[in-house]
Parts: structure tokens; C-alpha cells; sequence
């Protein structure tokens, strides 16, 4: 399915949300499970928050002292007010350097656990099948890899602190007014539950929303990726406006699903805290009418039960530990929140990890590759529903040049990446040297061939590296030796530093000097194979003749694999294959399959036809000007 299209399966029904909830789970648990390599951050995190918390209950206590030692005029404890005040000084002192120490560990696991997810993550997608990358659109997977891993980052980071300070918090504070009051302790316990029920009713819903949104930036983000790779394109049809309208359209449902997304976001905190203030009210007035009954003694008898009363200072104690106790619920449940977005993100690149790799293995070597090959039995599909190549049986002697020709879609391309075993046989098998390919290890494999497409591959580095990407220990001499063989020393050396020149998108290297360049790799290479794939396309007549000339030098005896639309530059071939509809219906050399008058006839008449159709034009032109 391609990384655009909507995903119509039903989104309702029981077994789906029970789906959607495994996923959920098991991303977690897969999350924790990356900590494990950094657990001694977690550790420390753990500690530094137990810290925190203690530093920050031993405070209210200090103060509610302080306040208790001033019972009225002319009647100030001075010097326990100043150690109350001192202590709580330093509390404060001691739970800002936990917090710092806090932060520190939880930034540095959260960042090595994204890093290591985001490597595991382009590793994996180094290793998917060609199929994975042609079946989605690439900004789709880019944003996999960029975006949804930096929203797992700042869920992690912003999340992960809270969780640890505020679940320790909620415990500590509970023991604590147990101790001063179990009464009213009882009462906050009883009213805790609207907070928590509040706050699950509404992240419940945003896991949904966000997942949907992070879909849709993938979209977007696919979208703009075409448009741009594509823009001369869309100029040239003036197809400006529907771009823009079908970008605005995505954008649009970018909006309302975010804006559902952020909205129930925005409305756990102020939700929860409206709960927490209406139980803060409760332990204000029940905690105030303790203090008014209880007797000099400071004991409250309520029937047959005899109850610690309330001082001033324990009632501010009290009223502080009920905020520190709520106050967490309100933190917990925007970090629910934001762990159900890091969740949905982390879904996706999960996907992106899990998808099986390409099987590399393989018992046999082939010390010396002689290239013969034989295609036997093999079928293959791109869609199950439509046959496309079926029983294709093809022997090449080795040292052959072949050339597969043949009416676009015929499954030229197809033939070609079964042979890199880019794409698996469904049925039948490749043999290289009598060798089934699938026991060669596939590594070993694919450098059995040189290959030459019409697009040119070149990356952000020097034009030397980019020569020697197949042969990454060649010196310069071979370097330089494999461009001159490619005819592209000449303009190398007129770049402002020569091989030594950074290839980049602004860079004033043409499509042709790209194509040169990507031959010079291809002969430092020196593979026992070769697959040209219209490997001339984007050069000039003069060149090519050139480059031709090259190539019968590095192709002579070695198996080569030529795709070829013109017809004439294949003329020499020991094999050509004509294919139709997937299948070699003819093969032989151009004497031969001209003798049978078959579609190869006509595929060259053809061409040659129009060839001299449009030489006849041109003199007819030249007369009449003249």
C-alpha cells in the first residue's frame, strides 16, 4: 500500500480497540526495554527524585513549626523560628539540586534511548526489501525516522521526570497526613478518584487523535516531498494550483485532527485542577473546624473517638501536603498525555524497525565467477492478482552480451532487479555459475554485478568518494584512472578543486557529467558482471560513442546485461531477449530474430522508419530555407 493512501479498514469495533490497545502496551514495554542498557541513569533518576520529594515534604513542616512558635504578641519563639526558617531554607536549597540532578540523568537516558532508536530505526531501513521503499512514499518514512522520533524525545524528556517526582510525591505525601490525620487524609483519598477519573476520560481519546495526526503529517510531509522533487513538472504543466489546493486539503485535516488532538490535551490540566482545588477547599474546612474544636489540649473528641486536633501550623501543613498530594494527578495526567503521543509516534517507527530485512545468508562462495546464468521456471508478480512474468526460462553463456529490449512496461526493469535479487522469485530459480543464487550470501551476491541506471546516484561528498563508493580502498591513481576510461577527467579537473570538489544539490555538475561519473564507479568497481540500464540516456552523441567504446572494453569477457530503447546500439549483442508482457518471446542474435520477421522485426523497422522519417523532414527543411 503506498505510505499516501488513507487507511480504510474499519476503526471501529471491539476487536480494533483491543488491537489498538496491545499496540499501545506493547510499544511501552518496548520503550522500557530500550532503557535497559541505561538503566543505571534510571537508577540514579530514581534516587535523585526519592531526594527531591523528601527535601520538598520536609519544608511544609519547618514552616507549619515556625508558625506554631509564634503563639501571639510578646509570645515568639525567636530561635526556633529562625532554625524552622534556616531549615526550610536549606530544604528548599537541597530539592532544587536533586531536580537539577534529576533533570541531568532523565536528559541523558531519554537522548541515548531516541539515539539509539533512531540508529536502529535507518539501520532497519538500510536492510527492508526494495519492496518496503517502492510501497511508501518517502517523505512518509522520513518523518518516521526525523519527526516522530523527536516527538518520542519530547514526550520521553517532558514525561519521564514528572512520572518519577510525581509518583513519589502521591506516595509520600499519603503516608505523611495519615499520620497527622487520618480523618481528613481519608476524605482527600475518597475525592482523589474524580481527578483520576477525569483525567482517564480524557486521555483516552488522545491517543487516537494523535496517532491520526501523526498519520497525516506523514502525508503532508510525502506530499511536499513529491511537489518539490517533481517542480518542473508541475511548472511545466502549470499544475501549481492543484498542488497547492491538494496540499491545503491535507493541511486541513492536518489542522482538525491536530486541533481535536491539542484540545483534549489542553483540557486534562485545568479538568484535573478544578477537581484539585475543590478537595484542597474540603481539607481548608474540615481542617479550620479542627482547630476551632479542639480543646487546650489539642485533642478533638467527636462522640467515642478521641482525635489529634489542629494547630495553625499543622493546618497549613496539612493544607500544603493536600496541594503536593493533588497537585502530581494534575502532572501525571498531562504526562499520560504527552507518553500518548511519544506512544503513537513510537508505533510508527517500530513499524519501520520490525519489517524483516533482506535474508542475507548463504552457504556458498564462488571463488571465481566465469558469469555464466541460468533463469529457470521463474515467476514473479508485483500484485499476486496480476501475472506478470510467468515460466521464464533464459541461458546466458558466460562472457555473453545480452540485451533485453522490448515496449515499455514489457518487464525489462522487473527482469533486472530479480537478477540483483532486489525483489524475490515467487516461483523457479536464478543460477550464476551453476550456483543457486539464493545460496549465495547476498552481500556476495550483489557485488557479482555492476550496475548503471538511468538515474545518477551521487552523494553529498567529494567527487574522489563518490568514484570510489564501490571500491572504497582505491587509491587516486585508480580514481583517476577510472575517470579518464569514463571520459570524465577533462571537466573533473575544470572544478574549483578537482576530484577534491563537494557534490552537492547546488553544484553546476549536469545530468550527463552525473552519469559519467556514476560509469567511472561502476569501472573502478571492476564487478565480474555488468547491468547497464540505459546507461548512456542523458548523454551527448560524441560521448557516447566514447563511453561505448569504453564499455566494450571493460565487457569483454564478462557477462553484461544491456537494457536498451534504441535498438542500434545493440546490434553487436551475443544474446538479445525481446520481451512482451513479461515474457522473453523471442531471443536470439539481431541477424537472427531479423531473419524470423517476428516483433523484433518490427520493433526495429520501427525505429527505423521514424529515424528515417525524420531525416527526410530535416532535408526537406534545409531545401526549402534554401
Amino acid at each position: 500500500m503506498n505510505g499516501t493512501e488513507r487507511d480504510t479498514r474499519p476503526q471501529g469495533g471491539t476487536e480494533y480497540k483491543l488491537k489498538k490497545e496491545r499496540v499501545r502496551k506493547g510499544t511501552a514495554r518496548r520503550l522500557l526495554a530500550c532503557v535497559r542498557p541505561y538503566k543505571g541513569y534510571a537508577v540514579a533518576a530514581l534516587l535523585c527524585s526519592i531526594l527531591y520529594v523528601g527535601f520538598t515534604l520536609i519544608g511544609p513542616v519547618l514552616y507549619g513549626f515556625a508558625i506554631d512558635s509564634m503563639l501571639g504578641k510578646g509570645q515568639v519563639l525567636f530561635s526556633s523560628v529562625f532554625w524552622m526558617t534556616g531549615g526550610f531554607a536549606l530544604s528548599v536549597l537541597l530539592a532544587a539540586l536533586s531536580q537539577k540532578i534529576l533533570n541531568n540523568c532523565v536528559n541523558a537516558l531519554c537522548y541515548k534511548l531516541v539515539r539509539d532508536v533512531r540508529r536502529r530505526a535507518f539501520a532497519s531501513l538500510t536492510e527492508v526489501p526494495v519492496s518496503y521503499v517502492d510501497g511508501h512514499a518517502q517523505g512518509d518514512v522520513m518523518t518516521r525516522i526525523v519527526n516522530d522520533v523527536d516527538t518520542v524525545s519530547d514526550g520521553l524528556l517532558q514525561g519521564v521526570a514528572q512520572l518519577f517526582t510525581g509518583v513519589m510525591t502521591i506516595l509520600a505525601t499519603l503516608v505523611v497526613m495519615f499520620v497527622i490525620n487520618y480523618l481528613i487524609a481519608l476524605v482527600v483519598v475518597v475525592l482523589t478518584p474524580l481527578s483520576l477519573f477525569v483525567a482517564a476520560f480524557i486521555t483516552k481519546r488522545t491517543y487516537k487523535s494523535f496517532a491520526q495526526q501523526a498519520q497525516v503529517q506523514g502525508r503532508l510531509s510525502a506530499h511536499a516531498k513529491e511537489m518539490l522533487a517533481g517542480q518542473k513538472t508541475v511548472l511545466l504543466f502549470s499544475r501549481e494550483r492543484e498542488s497547492c489546493r491538494r496540499f491545503e486539503e491535507i493541511d486541513e485535516q492536518l489542522y482538525r485532527v491536530g486541533w481535536r488532538a491539542q484540545f483534549y490535551s489542553a483540557l486534562t490540566n485545568p479538568s484535573t485542577r478544578v477537581v484539585n482545588a475543590v478537595i484542597t477547599a474540603f481539607v481548608g474546612v474540615l481542617g479550620a473546624l479542627f482547630c476551632i474544636w479542639s480543646d487546650e489540649s489539642g485533642v478533638l473528641t467527636v462522640g467515642a473517638l478521641s482525635l489529634s486536633g489542629f494547630t495553625v501550623g499543622m493546618l497549613s501543613v496539612f493544607i500544603s501536603y493536600a496541594n503536593q498530594y493533588t497537585k502530581p494527578f494534575n502532572e501525571v495526567s498531562n504526562v499520560v498525555t504527552q507518553l500518548q503521543n511519544a506512544f503513537a509516534s513510537a508505533a510508527r517507527v517500530f513499524e519501520v524497525i520490525d519489517r524483516p530485512g533482506e535474508d542475507r545468508t548463504g552457504e556458498k562462495h564462488l571463488e571465481k565467477v566465469r558469469g555464466e546464468v541460468r533463469i529457470e521456471d521463474a515467476s514473479f508478480s508485483y500484485d499476486k492478482q496480476k501475472p506478470l512474468i510467468e515460466h521464464l526460462n533464459v541461458h546466458v553463456a558466460a562472457g555473453s552480451k545480452v540485451a533485453v529490449v522490448g515496449p515499455t512496461g514489457c518487464g525489462k526493469t522487473t527482469l533486472i532487479n530479480l537478477l540483483m535479487r532486489f525483489y524475490d522469485l515467487d516461483g523457479g530459480a536464478i543460477y550464476i555459475d551453476g550456483v543457486n543464487a539464493r545460496d549465495i550470501p547476498l552481500d556476495e551476491y550483489r557485488k557479482l554485478f555492476g550496475m548503471v541506471l538511468q538515474e545518477s546516484f551521487l552523494c553529498n561528498e567529494t567527487v574522489a568518494w563518490n568514484i570510489a563508493y564501490g571500491n572504497e580502498h582505491a587509491s587516486r591513481e585508480q580514481i583517476e584512472a577510472a575517470a579518464k576510461a569514463a571520459y570524465c577527467d577533462f571537466f573533473i579537473r575544470n572544478m574549483e578543486h578537482g576530484y577534491d570538489t563537494v557534490l552537492s544539490g547546488n553544484s553546476s555538475v549536469s545530468q550527463g557529467e552525473r552519469q559519467l561519473l556514476c560509469i567511472a564507479r561502476v569501472m573502478l568497481a571492476d564487478p565480474p558482471m555488468l547491468i547497464l540500464d540505459e546507461a548512456t540516456s542523458n548523454i551527448d552523441t560524441m560521448t557516447e560513442m566514447r563511453i561505448q567504446k569504453a564499455f566494450k572494453k571493460i565487457m569483454r569477457g564478462r557477462t553484461s546485461f544491456i537494457v536498451a530503447h534504441r535498438l542500434s546500439t545493440i546490434l553487436d549483442a551475443d544474446l538479445i531477449l525481446v520481451m512482451k508482457d513479461g515474457a522473453v518471446i523471442e531471443q536470439g542474435t539481431h541477424a537472427q530474430l531479423m531473419q524470423k520477421r517476428g516483433f523484433y522485426c518490427d520493433l526495429y523497422n520501427a525505429q527505423f522508419a521514424q529515424s528515417g522519417k525524420a531525416a527526410h523532414e530535416k532535408e526537406a527543411e534545409d531545401a526549402q530555407e534554401g
